[in-house]
């Protein structure tokens, strides 16, 4: 036996009772479950601790901070030991060199510029090789995502895909899944993603299917229309026969406060009918993305530079204020925008530097600001309600996903302190979910979703990514004034049996690998 751990409180990843055990791990996996006799080459005390299996992240942004931050205690640290990446619709493969060129900027406030990284990959598969080639400090699966996908096939135009388009998207969703990736996003209200129809989604979710992937939106509104969103998602894989899992599903704004109960009635409904649905949340209410973001769908279109363009334009820019302070731009979820809900989280312009952390005032502010970055502005948006952050946590097909931005000088602090923050607040102080049902969502559910059957529970013969943590003291020391703050009560981390955290401090072990789940075989 490689390692014994003596006398933790097991919570296995089940929702089932936790109880006192003894874990053996040899080779990588957990060897022996119970009451150990004898020893092994290495033993940990665990008296006091709770052990459970390693954390799934199922919403994050690391497509980069993987390949430049080899310590990454940013997730290791939380208990995290496998990453999904590839959301919203943008990433960085499938590409072409002006693919990538666009996305590198139009994703820039999520991931920096990317000056620091050689993207010496062009497809899924090259990506996750190079994932591989270090080793990560955490494990990582990939989703193809749409909105890469349709600017490389169609462009940053609004208009409907020809039918050559679309056997391409087509041929390179499927591409992407043969070389590993688990399903595929979108992000519809960032571009070019929002400009696919129900029609052309839909024709994607049945490739995803056909390999027994999932689909993972971050749907048309989280605002006004909310509701509307979100069943769209569900009938457009109800039609494709496609598994569904939601991104970041959160009713925001005013529009929405009290009304988390209707969108699960509405997945409730979808699930007795034999629907495969299930969804992610963050454990706090203000939102986070790019300040470019919140631009109506027409002021995007184009790509990066055609935004730039309009922006220099005092015409065009007048449009944009129009349609962000009294229409209710798309990219704004429909409401009109309250500027004083609007921080600023990062800049790519240091001459920018003083306005992170400040509130925005005006459009001509926001507008200075997205020029000087070239786009690369990050926010906090202060729209979200505790009582739906909680009724949607207690939901049984609910997920853990931090959602974390890394870039930026302030970043908002579910990045550093989402799960211990579940472990912390919402199960030891209010009691929202047992620790036992916690536990269960930060790992065995999500391991469910992503249909990997030797992770996410405590059982022999499976790997052996395991967290130790204190139940008493496990808390996010992130907060918003120390966004970064590493948390407290997780002492170790275990990834194939290997201490990626031991003692509260990072090691210098690169245990992380990509997650490639092989195809569905009925294709």
């Amino acid at each position: 036996m490689d390692l014994v751990i003596r006398g933790a409180r097991v919570v296995d990843g089940t929702g089932g009772p936790s109880y006192t055990a003894d874990i053996g791990v040899h080779d990588g996996r957990i060897a022996e479950v119970g009451r150990i006799r004898g020893g092994g080459r290495e033993t940990l005390d665990a008296d006091g601790l709770a052990l459970a299996p390693g954390f799934v992240d199922m919403h994050a942004h690391s497509d980069l901070a993987l390949l430049r931050d080899p310590d990454h205690s940013a997730k290791a640290a939380q208990g995290v030991t496998l990453e999904v990446l590839g959301q919203d619709g943008l990433s960085y493969a499938p590409v072409d060199d002006r693919t990538l060129a666009e996305v590198r900027v139009a994703v820039a406030g999520w991931n920096g510029t990317g000056e620091d990284i050689d993207f010496d990959w062009r497809t899924v598969g090259g990506y996750l090789d190079r994932l591989d080639a270090r080793g990560a400090a955490v494990n990582a699966a990939y989703l193809v995502p749409q909105g890469t996908v349709r600017a490389l096939a169609v462009g940053w135009g609004d208009r409907p895909a020809t039918p050559a388009e679309l056997d391409r998207m087509r041929a390179l969703v499927a591409e992407g899944l043969e070389q590993g990736a688990v399903g595929m996003s979108s992000g519809l209200t960032y571009t070019p993603g929002m400009y696919a129809s129900g029609a052309e989604l839909t024709e994607l979710c049945r490739v995803v299917a056909s390999y027994g992937g999932y689909y993972c939106p971050h749907h048309r509104s989280y605002g006004r229309g909310a509701l509307a969103a979100y069943a769209e998602m569900v009938e457009l894989t109800r039609e494709a026969g496609c598994a569904l899992h939601l991104a970041h599903a959160t009713m925001n704004f005013g529009e929405n406060r009290g009304r988390a109960g209707e969108l699960l009635a509405l997945l409730d409904g979808a699930l007795a009918e034999g629907c495969d649905i299930s969804l992610d949340s963050y454990p706090y209410t203000p939102g986070c993305t790019t300040l470019v973001a919140l631009l109506p769908g027409w002021a995007n279109e184009g790509g990066p530079e055609a935004v730039l363009a309009r922006l220099r334009d005092d015409a065009a820019s007048e449009r944009i204020r129009y349609a962000l302070e009294v229409e209710g731009s798309d990219g704004c979820h429909g409401v009109p925008v309250d500027w004083s809900t609007i921080e600023i989280a990062g800049t790519t312009d240091a001459a920018h530097g003083a306005y992170v952390g400040t509130r925005l005032r005006d459009w001509e502010t926001a507008r200075r600001l997205l020029l000087g970055d070239r786009l690369g502005t990050s926010i906090l948006q202060h729209v979200g309600h505790e009582e739906n952050v909680r009724t949607i946590m207690r939901h049984p097909v609910h997920t853990g996903g931090s959602d974390g931005i890394l870039q930026g000088a302030k970043p908002h602090p579910r990045a550093y302190g989402t799960f211990p923050h579940y472990l912390g607040h919402y199960v030891r102080e209010l009691g929202v979910l047992s620790l036992e049902e916690c536990v269960a969502h930060l790992s065995g559910r999500p391991a469910a979703r992503l249909r990997l059957p030797d992770r996410g529970t405590v059982r022999v013969g499976h790997r052996a990514d395991l967290v130790l943590f204190d139940p008493l003291t496990v808390a996010a020391g992130s907060t918003y004034e120390r966004p970064r703050a590493l948390p407290a009560g997780i002492p170790h981390v275990l990834i194939d049996g290997r201490f990626v955290m031991r003692d509260g401090r990072r090691t210098d072990v690169l245990a992380g690998r990509s997650v490639r789940r092989t195809p569905h075989a009925g294709r």
